[in-house]
């Protein structure tokens, strides 16, 4: 396997592990880990919101779903941040790094910083 499915497998392991083996459980398994995987992956202020509108398509009561995301779900999205810091910081509103283009689009490297520093564009926020 590659390195991305090798992390992938190794975060689903907890819950590969509550299988009995079967195809069927193991799918079932890997679809949870990935769902719980993305939902790592959103900035806490939309996590409520997805969790609203994933509850009917498990069709579990509110109790039951409550359930299953504080023995579930919610430990596993502890793992993804813990497994993966870098992307965790990202969903919480960290930064990435950005290119140029992405952080003034338009703007040529020898240009006139948009910052107003007076410096050339490559010599300030270009860095």
């Amino acid at each position: 396997m590659g390195i991305m499915a090798d992390s992938i497998a190794t975060y689903a392991q907890p819950l590969l592990d509550e299988t009995d083996g079967s195809h069927e459980q193991v799918q079932k398994a890997f679809s949870i880990a990935m769902l719980c995987w993305n939902l790592a992956l959103q900035p806490e202020q939309e996590l409520e919101d997805s969790l609203a509108r994933l509850r009917p398509e498990f069709n579990m009561n509110a109790a039951e779903f409550t359930d299953f995301f504080e023995s579930v779900i919610q430990p596993m999205i502890m793992r993804h941040r813990e497994m993966f810091p870098h992307m965790s910081r990202l969903a919480s509103g960290g930064t990435a790094p950005r290119t140029r283009k992405e952080k003034y689009p338009g703007t040529a490297r020898n240009a006139p910083c948009p910052c107003s520093s007076g410096k050339k564009y490559k010599r300030c926020c270009g860095r």
